[in-house]
Parts: C-alpha cells; structure tokens; sequence
C-alpha cells in the first residue's frame, strides 16, 4: 500500500492514527500502550507515511470515526478506501464486513457463505486479522461460531473488541444481557 501521509487524532478509546493516499484510506491504526508503539506499529506497515496535516478525505474519517466511538450514528461505509495491494479475498472479505450495521454482528461462517464460499471461515478470519482499515471495515463485528469473540490482533484483543461492541451497543451471545435480566416493575396504578 502507498500512503502519502497520517495524522494522529484523540478517541473515546484512545488516541488513533490515520493514514491516507490520493486514492483514499490507507489505513487506521488503533491505540496501542503508548504513542510511541502506536506510531511503530503504524510505521511498520506504511513506512513512508510522513505525519502531516489529513486532506478532506481524511479528514471527514476522522470525525467519523471520532464519533462513532462516541456512540453516536456514523456512516463509514462509504468513506474511500486504498485497496492497492490488499488480496482480492481480502477485498471482498472488506466489502462484507462494512456492510454490518453498528450494534449488529455477523459470523466469519455467515460472511464466508455471503461470499459464496462456505467452508472459507477460518480464510475470512485471516483476512479480517490482516485488516489495515479497523473501525472502517468493522473486523470487531465479527464473532466466531455461537457468538464467541473469536480473536482481535489490536492491543487489549478481546478486551478491546468487547468495548468497541459495547460502546456500539451489540450483543454478541444468545445470553440475555444485563438488563433483560433485572425484573419488570409491576407498573404503577392511580394517581
């Protein structure tokens, strides 16, 4: 992938970077210990991005994803994205996953049969741990069978993936969450 620049910007969950070519999202990078780690790990991957100030179209991702992590309503899935060099599986993989709603889920088994390739769960699951565009294509809406987590390969794994979903208000299980376990008050009568 190219990338011509990223620039950091503060979230719910962190401080995150962004990095952005002519052709669009390069990639995002999630908060890892420290600054220090996160620009390593970013750099690894994009080692000629210079940090600078984004362009439109970066700059339009970040407040989006800024607010999505805020647990407003945001739409990413139309921000463009740099796919030069990303496999052809990978890239359609990508293009199932934006389409799960915040607060949904789907199955590594129900992307791979959407894509026409049933038994290819364990090859979605790898193309979702390749991920560049994390948050942009929602690898973290994505659970292993039965609605396990499955994995998350950024920093804090599972703990990470579980408040990306909690802020984003999914259930992830068959088991009733909290609140649907409380008692219903008998409602009031009179006055």
């Amino acid at each position: 992938m190219t990338a011509e620049g990223f620039a950091w910007f503060e979230t719910a969950i962190g401080r995150c970077a962004i990095v952005w070519s002519a052709c669009g999202i390069a990639g995002v990078q999630l908060p890892e210990a420290s600054d220090a780690a996160t620009r390593t790990r970013l750099l690894r991957q994009f080692p000629n991005a210079e940090a600078g100030a984004p362009p439109a179209h970066a700059q339009n991702a970040i407040e989006r994803i800024s607010a999505l992590l805020l647990g407003e309503p945001a739409d990413l899935s139309a921000l463009p994205l740099d796919l030069a060099g990303v496999p052809l599986f990978n890239v359609r993989v990508y293009e199932v996953a934006r389409t799960i709603p915040p607060g949904a889920t789907l199955t590594y088994g129900e992307i791979a049969a959407r894509l026409g390739e049933p038994g290819a769960a364990r090859a979605v699951g790898q193309a979702l741990g390749e991920n560049p565009f994390p948050i942009i294509v929602p690898c973290h809406r994505v659970l292993a069978a039965g609605g396990k987590f499955g994995g998350f390969s950024a920093n804090g794994g599972l703990a990470t993936k579980a408040r990306l979903l909690t802020i984003e208000g999914a259930r992830t299980s068959a088991e009733p969450m909290l609140f649907d376990r409380l008692p219903v008050a008998a409602p009031r009568r009179g006055h």
